[in-house]
């Protein structure tokens, strides 16, 4: 039952944050305010049902660390989206026309950081985090990031690649990256930061969601296998090699430090389940 409460309690957050945030839409400023609201509630709602039904500290979303963690992690993902562009750009497939729009971009980060957060609880804090202590860190590495990427096929311009590369590239990534840390803030983090640069700064199309005007006023042409085509750069072969190469190295992370959790025998599950009963 605790992950139905959890999802429950996540999910009606983020359906209300997603509420308000189409209600202001083309306010950046209220878009940026309820986009951090969201986040910061969903947070504070996470911690609070996690301590109801398993009755323990709340550790993955502590305070202690939790600014240098974003920090590291929207780094990565905006090093990365650039490494993407760059390499579109270099093709002659991306062009830069001038300066977008500031304010656009503002309230694209109260969007995306709405998002990452409610995203990143549901599906690494809650999801991920369950299915791993039954199955194993590969299981729900495979089975997260599979659902992840099935949620996407919702999008307006979604495609059964753009799905399928969202699965490999992102669902792996952020997982592998929560696998590492045992904490949720640079996941989080890394979504934000990718989200961020991918619409706010680059202006292109997010996982076929439609094209936002962000700091920079571009065009992107030429084959899908390398733009991404209607789904965006989320569906290009560029980013899939980059975030197969980032997931890599958070898995060599999380080995190295003893957070590979193996499948859970029987004997064991039903011990846990014993224990939990009482």
């Amino acid at each position: 039952m605790r992950l139905v409460w959890q999802l429950v309690a996540v999910g009606a957050v983020a359906f209300l944050g997603g509420q308000g945030l189409a209600a202001v839409d083309g306010h950046a400023w209220l878009t940026l305010a309820i986009g951090v609201l969201t986040a910061v509630l969903a947070v504070l709602v996470y911690g609070w049902v996690v301590r109801r039904t398993e009755r323990r500290p709340v550790a993955e979303v502590a305070r202690e660390g939790a600014t240098a963690a974003l920090g590291r992690g929207a780094l990565i993902g905006v090093v990365m989206c650039g490494f993407v562009i760059a390499n579109i750009a270099f093709l002659g497939y991306y062009e830069v026309d001038g300066l977008g729009s500031p304010t656009g971009a503002v309230g694209l980060s109260g969007f995306m950081a709405g998002a990452a957060v409610t995203e990143e609880l549901l599906y690494r804090g809650v999801l991920f985090r369950i299915v791993e202590e039954r199955l194993g860190t590969w299981i729900a590495l495979t089975s997260t990031g599979v659902l992840f990427g099935l949620s996407h096929l919702l999008n307006p311009h979604a495609s059964l690649w753009g799905a399928i590369a969202i699965a490999i590239e992102a669902g792996g990534m952020l997982g592998a990256a929560y696998a590492a840390t045992r904490n949720l803030w640079l996941p989080i983090g890394l979504h934000f930061g990718w989200n961020f640069a991918i619409s706010g700064i680059f202006s292109t199309e997010v996982s076929g969601n439609g094209t936002s005007q962000g700091l920079l006023d571009s065009a992107t042409s030429g084959p899908a296998a390398v733009t991404g085509g209607e789904f965006g750069p989320e569906g290009s072969l560029y980013t899939v090699l980059f975030g197969v190469l980032v997931t890599i190295v958070f898995m060599w992370l999380a080995r190295r430090r003893g957070h590979l959790m193996p499948r859970r025998r029987r004997a064991d599950r039903a011990a846990a389940t014993a224990r939990l009963a009482r």
